[in-house]
């Protein structure tokens, strides 16, 4: 009995070096847990055995238990390496489409050929669809979840559609006596100009002109005229002529907008509404352009800055520009990826323009020490770890996402050292038990 006794404990010897062998080998595996050996004492009796002179039988291990603690971060300069702070995993999918996911908080990905974001070992990562245009999460199911993909496509054009123009025109200003003339600067007070852009994303140059009317009959009023690329249009948004103010407006006493009365509007009916200039061919701003593109929708001219903080005003003081802004944007190039620690993938294209390419999904588990191992630091569920419980990084018990680090293996080296040292200890002392049983055998064997 006493060699079976001893041989439980060289397995269990056994066992401990094992897994402090891997532990130790895993230092700089990035994502690893260490595993910690666990063991039982074997108790085995009859009812009719002598319970108080029963030795026991040895020991067994029951379990290799892995310690899901926090591993320390390591900042890197690649923003697709992704470290999760608290608790969570990336959930990976070997397959495009595929649903049977391997579960990882090794962060260190790349782009493969077709620019998805894949692990070293081609693995795709799974991230929750997303409005492109504000981010907002549409599920956060791991069923609805689909491989994250980064677009190497340029950005596509937009036409303009709003301008945002806020404006002090000088009250103190002379109403010019000639009449309107783009090419003559004598024939208006003030200008100001931005760039708009057509359906196939070129660039033209939208010029606004404030012409101060007469003080003695139109009090605080002014007409505005505008140029595209230098060609004047009317109220029509065409250059046929005459070549009249597009709209025209006034201020009160106060140098404020105003609404009533005569310095109203005269064609919106009220001071600064937005003024739509026509985009159609025939009579509209796309009959300027010569190269083939057109405006789709109209452009709305808005006497404010897009917040609608900063009115225009008449005081006197010089013309001064508040506020001078479009929706509009040329083709662009990918320019960047970022990663916030919500998860949220961001693109980010030459032109100014920002796009929400998706979220990166984020699984727990009831059980994280039932997870089952696979290899290349992943799991996979099972029966005792529960179902993955899917969701947005930072919600509810689901940690955050740092971009551009790593979270390192969560090994101790000294502790494993130390470790090291006992497991071989107790090996060896299992040994020379094995070893005494054997020569107390062989002495009796000797006896005659």
């Amino acid at each position: 009995m006493s060699f079976n006794i001893a041989l439980t404990g060289l397995a269990a010897a056994q066992k401990d070096l094992d897994t402090t062998a891997n532990n130790i080998a895993n230092v700089n595996t990035t994502g690893f847990k260490e595993s910690r050996a666990e063991f039982a004492s074997v108790y085995a009796s009859s009812v009719f055995s002598a319970g108080k002179t029963k030795n026991g039988d040895g020991a067994q291990t029951t379990m290799v238990a892995q310690q899901f603690h926090q591993g320390s971060l390591n900042f890197t300069q690649n923003s697709l390496d992704l470290a999760i702070t608290g608790e969570g995993y990336f959930a990976m999918s070997e397959e495009l489409g595929a649903q049977d996911f391997t579960y990882s908080r090794a962060g260190a990905f790349k782009l493969n050929k077709d620019n998805f974001i894949v692990d070293a070992q081609g693995n795709f990562l799974q991230g929750f669809p997303v409005d492109p245009s504000t981010g907002d999460t549409t599920s956060v199911s791991l069923s609805t979840s689909s491989a994250l993909q980064i677009p190497d496509a340029s950005g596509s054009p937009r036409a303009t559609t709003n301008v945002y123009s806020s404006f002090n025109l000088d009250s103190t200003a002379t109403a010019p006596t000639l009449a309107f003339d783009h090419t003559e600067s004598a024939t208006y007070n003030s200008s100001t100009s931005t760039t708009v852009y057509d359906s196939l994303g070129e660039p033209h140059i939208l010029q606004l002109f404030f012409v101060k009317k007469d003080p003695t009959t139109d009090p605080n009023e002014w007409q505005v005229y505008a140029t595209l690329d230098k060609k004047p249009f009317n109220i029509n948004g065409t250059d046929a002529a005459p070549i009249g103010p597009i709209t025209e407006f006034g201020f009160d006493s106060n140098g404020n907008p105003a609404t009533t009365g005569a310095a109203a509007n005269p064609v919106t009916g009220t001071t600064f509404d937005a003024f739509n200039i026509p985009a159609g061919v025939g009579a509209g701003l796309s009959t300027l352009l010569t190269n083939g593109a057109t405006f789709p929708n109209n452009v709305a001219l808005n006497w404010r800055d897009e917040a609608n903080t900063k009115p225009p005003t008449q005081f006197a003081s010089r013309f001064e520009v508040k506020a001078l802004e479009q929706d509009g944007a040329t083709t662009g190039r990918l320019a960047g990826i970022d990663i916030g620690s919500d998860g949220k993938v961001v693109a980010s294209y030459s032109n100014g323009d920002s796009t929400y390419l998706g979220q990166v999904a984020m699984v727990r588990f009831s059980n994280s020490q039932g997870l089952q191992q696979v290899g290349n630091t992943g799991w996979k569920k099972s029966l005792t770890s529960g179902e993955p419980i899917a969701g947005e990084p930072g919600s509810g018990t689901l940690g955050t996402i740092n971009s551009s680090a790593l979270e390192q293996s969560n090994v101790n080296l000294t502790n494993e050292l130390v470790d090291l040292i006992s497991a071989q200890r107790n090996f060896q002392a299992n040994s020379r038990a094995l070893e005494v049983n054997s020569t107390l055998q062989q002495n009796i064997l000797q006896i005659r």
